[in-house]
């Protein structure tokens, strides 16, 4: 049976919040009702995040392969590994995570969560995207030559299968906010973006912000939308893929001064804790792209807050985010 909008097994608390932030908006000189932040790091299972929305689908895939064990990767504090093992152990799983690096000294942050959960860890040293993606396959072998049943789920949760839990989460979002012109969000793997741009049918409607992941966004985002969108019962969605590249820095994970900025001034204005990797970076495209004029006045924007705080306690961040405030400027009052 086809993969369809129906196929999943639900996992997270939906719909999530869709909250005004008219103070962060007043800041970057947006017309108050016209900044909008989607919460979803708020969709529970082990800390929330967008990843949740993806393995519902994706969950429900390898229940009907009869699989018995999770299979994914990711880098040290990855996210998405952390909510795979989660699921999981909802669904009396086995869950093994490829990480790439190698085994910390002292856990902190996500991988302290991975460990609690209980989930296989193998450290794969140095990878990059598609290193992980064959150290995965490689997992998946090993596996089956063991007498297990894996099922391998793609780095992110990026595949036409997984993206569909943002072709839901998208739909869900127009009947919050019918008149949303633009929504602004982190790309790693591109699953997220590519499931907003096939539920709202033009890639114009979407801005993703590059954080480094994956080499070939531009090329895999519209292919995963099409698929996304054939596999939803919906139309192709027009226009060409919008994402910014220009906030990625050193490389991923690295601590940029735009991504502190964004961090002090989501928390600052609105209350609300970004992650030095995902959410802050794509705050960061979307203060840019308000500062520049790509977003016109009365445009109404929707921030998607797609989780990751557990990364604000990995130790390689905790110095970074003690010194070197940046430069929001105090509350007004």
């Amino acid at each position: 049976m086809s993969p369809s909008l129906e196929s999943r097994i639900e996992l997270c608390h939906a719909p999530t919040p869709l909250e005004p932030m008219d103070r962060l908006g007043e800041w970057l000189g947006l017309a108050p009702g016209t900044l909008w932040v989607k919460r979803e790091d708020c969709t529970g299972l082990a800390g929330g995040g967008n990843k949740a929305r993806k393995l519902e689908y994706l969950c429900a895939e390898a229940r009907a392969e009869g699989c018995d064990v999770l299979v994914t990767g990711g880098g040290r504090q990855s996210n998405h590994a952390r909510s795979t093992a989660a699921a999981a152990n909802r669904l009396g799983l086995g869950c093994t995570l490829v990480l790439a690096g190698t085994r910390p000294d002292h856990p902190t942050g996500n991988v302290l969560l991975d460990q609690l959960l209980g989930a296989d860890l193998v450290w794969a040293g140095d990878l990059d995207y598609y290193g992980t993606e064959a150290a995965i396959t490689e997992a998946c072998d090993r596996l089956r030559a063991a007498g297990r049943r894996p099922y391998a789920v793609p780095v992110g949760g990026a595949s036409p299968v997984g993206t569909l839990g943002y072709v839901r989460a998208g739909l869900e979002l127009v009947a919050q906010l019918p008149d949303l012109d633009l929504a602004v969000v982190a790309d790693g793997s591109g699953g997220t973006h590519s499931g907003l741009v096939a539920a709202l049918g033009d890639h114009q409607r979407v801005l993703g912000v590059d954080v480094g992941t994956r080499p070939d966004l531009d090329d895999r985002v519209p292919e995963m939308a099409r698929a996304a969108a054939a596999l939803a019962g919906l139309p192709e969605p027009a226009g060409r893929v919008q994402i910014d590249h220009d906030r990625i820095g050193p490389g991923y994970g690295a601590p940029t001064p735009e991504t502190r900025i964004a961090l002090d001034a989501a928390a600052r204005w609105e209350g609300l804790l970004l992650d030095p990797v995902y959410t802050g970076r794509a705050m960061a495209g979307l203060i840019r792209a308000a500062r520049e004029g790509r977003i016109r006045s009365g445009q109404k924007v929707v921030y998607m807050h797609t989780g990751g705080t557990p990364a604000l306690f990995a130790a390689g961040y905790a110095e970074w985010i003690e010194t070197g405030a940046g430069s929001a400027g105090p509350p007004v009052r």
